[in-house]
């Protein structure tokens, strides 16, 4: 090739990569200005320097040395640069909690990470729980993916999650999956972050994502007074042609079992009861499993569009009676069970016990209150006391009169051991 050719070449590939970066920066300045700034620190500039965007192209490249798209350029471009923008601060905690703080209070579930925690170990098990609030909602440039911000009560930092399009009818035509709206989920992976410097960690879609709602909070009550109204148990069990209608359940969680394996499936079982107390078992295959540990007895279920089928107990019986199941419409939301509390008293003398942890407790009157959940079972649960619980011995010292050890001089007061 003679020398002019090459310089040729080499011009025009130059070209259409400064021509890239100059549509990169472009596209981030119309779409990364969301109005979040960092608080005390100033304004944070809303174009990216031209020098950063091409260090931070060159090393998506060099992280995908065998191929990389505009649209995975753009993507970590955006992400590097939000990151930078954001400032994780007290402000972000600040709006989780008080989001949070307005929702009836419930129980944290068994399998719960903190966002921190998924930071700190770089880690995300299939089988771990998120609960979490939606910060925000976002297009990636270059792309029609969605993506939720989310943050959670426990943490200081947030989390991006690709969301699975099984969940895009929230966002477009119900409007549900907002800012604020609390959702719980698992089954999630980590794609972590591929080389330093090219951003952070963020979750890969997941199927099993349940949307939180609130009977107290109008919205929630229309939806679920116009959606999930309609139909009973014993109404879907009557009609002949069930498999035509499309319907919605609402039902309390009575019981949740794991069932013997059918072949090699796993299989658990939610015993749902509605409103005319009739009883249907919600089924769950395989990986859908996972899904259970989003529940907890007491708390409500609706469930739009589930799949009807026959259900059998086991390997060797005939299907009989009627199931639900999750198939690929089926659209889930929870309305967790509100946490009972109980009023336990304090004594003075227990609160002064405590130092400076209830240094502002009353100690003057007889007695101060602490509130106390309940478990599952009605029982007090210990577990949030304000101090550690402790057996007490009394032991009574005499003394004896050298003559009559039988007759004593004096009693001590009885004193109090804590074990």
């Amino acid at each position: 090739m003679e020398p002019a050719a090459v310089t040729a070449s080499a011009s025009a590939d130059g070209g259409a990569f400064l021509e890239f970066v100059d549509y990169a920066i472009s596209v981030i300045t119309s779409s990364g200005g969301d109005g979040s700034e960092s608080p005390g620190a100033g304004p944070a500039p809303a174009r990216p320097p031209w020098g950063w965007t091409v260090a931070q192209v060159l090393k998506s490249c060099r992280a995908y040395s065998s191929g990389v798209t505009a649209a995975i350029l753009l993507s970590d471009l955006f992400q590097s640069w939000t990151e930078q923008r954001k400032s994780l601060t007290a402000k972000t905690k600040v709006e989780v909690t008080s989001l949070l703080n307005t929702r009836s209070k419930r129980r944290r579930l068994p399998r719960t990470v903190t966002i921190d925690s998924i930071h700190e170990k770089n880690f995300l098990s299939p089988k771990s729980v998120l609960e979490a609030v939606v910060i925000d909602v976002f297009v990636l440039p270059g792309t029609n993916i969605y993506m939720l911000t989310l943050g959670d009560m426990w943490s200081t930092s947030t989390i991006d999650l690709y969301l699975h399009r099984r969940y895009y009818n929230y966002i477009g035509q119900h409007c549900i999956l907002k800012k604020g709206r609390e959702v719980v989920l698992t089954g999630c992976c980590l794609r972590t972050a591929v080389v330093e410097g090219s951003g952070h960690a963020r979750i890969l879609p997941t199927e099993y994502m349940v949307i939180l709602l609130d009977e107290e909070q109008d919205e929630d009550a229309m939806l679920l007074a116009a959606q999930f109204c309609t139909y009973s148990f014993s109404s879907m069990m009557e009609e002949k042609s069930r498999n035509d209608v499309v319907y919605s359940f609402y039902a309390r969680i009575e019981k949740i079992e794991t069932l013997e394996p059918f072949g090699c499936t796993e299989r658990k079982q939610i015993v749902l009861v509605d409103n005319d107390d009739e009883k249907i078992k919600f089924i769950l295959w395989g990986e859908q499993v996972s899904l259970a540990n989003l529940f907890s007895v007491g708390s409500m279920l609706a469930l739009d569009s589930p799949y009807i089928s026959n259900f059998a107990h086991n390997n060797h019986e005939e299907p009989q009676e009627l199931c639900l199941e999750y198939g690929s419409a089926t659209q889930v939301y929870l309305v967790p069970i509100a946490q009972h509390e109980e009023q336990v008293f304090l004594t003075p003398t227990q609160v002064r016990s405590q130092g400076p942890r209830l240094s502002c407790a009353p100690v003057d009157n007889m007695a101060s209150q602490v509130t106390l959940p309940r478990d599952l079972h009605g029982a007090v649960d210990f577990s949030k006391y304000p101090f550690r619980v402790c057996n007490l011995i009394i032991i009574r010292f005499c003394l004896f009169s050298e003559d009559n050890f039988c007759q004593p001089l004096c009693c001590l007061q009885p004193d109090y051991l804590l074990i």
